[in-house]
């Protein structure tokens, strides 16, 4: 069997797109996946998603990590797969789609998508963690997956895949474990972040829940305002838009790029 596929990107945050609306793709395969989703040796990604049928949004987005695992959502692959789905005629430039973590909402404005996430929840601000016999001051939040922020003075300076598995896989947050950002507030509407991400266990060049999670955090704890431009490790500068609120932040928006690399077909 061949599974046709495209590659897209956003922010360097790239993805397998697939339309998989006759439900053909092997998601029992972890094995493959893996493989396929391996860099050098496969097409190489930071994710898989399928496009299928949903009886309550113009479509259902499945999210999966490179190594098979499913998770709730990714805020990039959500941005790209809202103009895969519209290219596709799925969906218009004005749509809604079913995840794990809700039904989102995207506006696809040209090579640019606004993506309406659901509302945060579960945070925690300026809580500490032992690591190494060090304590490290975090905050967290959960923007359709777990994200932990730790603000630095030097990204450039993070020993980041040490230090980022080691809060992913601390005793605190299993058994999911949880995603590890580490900002540096450049300005009154500006960061900088860098992310280890779970599932991929390390270092990716976006992500775009990530982002928003780090210029929440940071808008709660009066370091910047709406709206805020995020700057990740790949160089691409994405938006975060919010309305801080009794409950934490409502009305996030995360606006950017969704980019076409290349399409192809894998042989299952």
């Amino acid at each position: 069997m061949n599974i046709e596929f495209t590659k897209m990107h956003g922010a360097g945050n790239d993805f397998i797109m697939v339309d998989d609306r006759e439900e053909t793709f092997p998601v029992e395969n972890r094995e493959w996946m893996a493989a396929v989703g391996t860099r050098h040796t496969g097409v190489g990604c930071d994710g898989f998603i399928l496009v299928r049928n949903s009886e309550n949004a113009d479509f259902r987005m499945r999210f999966f990590n490179p190594d098979g695992g499913e998770v709730e959502m990714c805020g990039n692959g959500a941005r790209c797969v809202a103009r895969f789905a519209r290219d596709i005629g799925v969906a218009n430039d004005v749509m809604s789609f079913e995840t794990v973590a809700g039904i989102l909402r995207a506006e696809v404005l040209g090579d640019d998508v606004c993506l309406h996430l659901t509302k945060p929840v579960d945070w925690s601000l300026n809580q500490t963690l032992e690591i190494d016999g060090e304590q490290i001051v975090y905050s967290m939040v959960n923007t359709g997956v777990p994200h932990v922020v730790v603000e630095v003075d030097d990204l450039a300076k993070i020993d980041l895949c040490r230090m980022g598995a080691a809060i992913r896989y601390h005793d605190e947050f299993k058994p999911a474990g949880t995603n590890a950002n580490f900002i540096t507030v450049t300005g009154t509407n500006s960061l900088a972040v860098r992310t280890y991400e779970r599932g991929v266990e390390d270092e990716t060049l976006a992500c775009g829940t990530g982002m928003t999670a780090c210029a929440l955090i940071a808008g709660r704890m009066g370091k910047v305002v709406s709206p805020v431009k995020v700057t990740c490790a790949f160089g691409d500068i994405l938006t975060v838009g919010y309305t801080l609120d009794a409950d934490g932040a409502s009305n996030v928006t995360l606006a950017g790029g969704a980019e076409y690399v290349f399409c192809g077909v894998i042989e299952v």
